[in-house]
């Protein structure tokens, strides 16, 4: 099976998170490599990711998808240990 890789960015100015990079096979390893190399966490979801690629680069993600991306950034949140989370 062929790696897949979304990247995504939340800035404090954007109204929703931006697809950065995406893509298949080299590409998604290339993408995968340049986060390791930035020591950023890496989540694994394959329905999420296949999502995320059949959107534009540079596009702001799917409404339909906000609710798993914000789950995703409170994943990072928390792997990052920044933030404590209850309930």
């Amino acid at each position: 099976m062929k790696k897949k890789a979304a990247a995504l960015r939340y800035g404090e100015n954007d109204s929703a998170p931006k697809i950065v990079a995406s893509g298949r096979g080299d590409i998604a390893v290339k993408i995968i490599e340049r986060a390791k190399a930035f020591d950023v966490p890496l989540f694994q979801n394959e329905a999420l990711a296949e999502a995320l690629l059949r959107q534009e680069v540079g596009s702001e993600i799917d409404p339909q998808l906000f609710q798993a991306v914000a789950e995703v950034f409170v994943w990072l949140l928390k792997a990052e240990g920044s933030v404590e989370l209850s309930g």
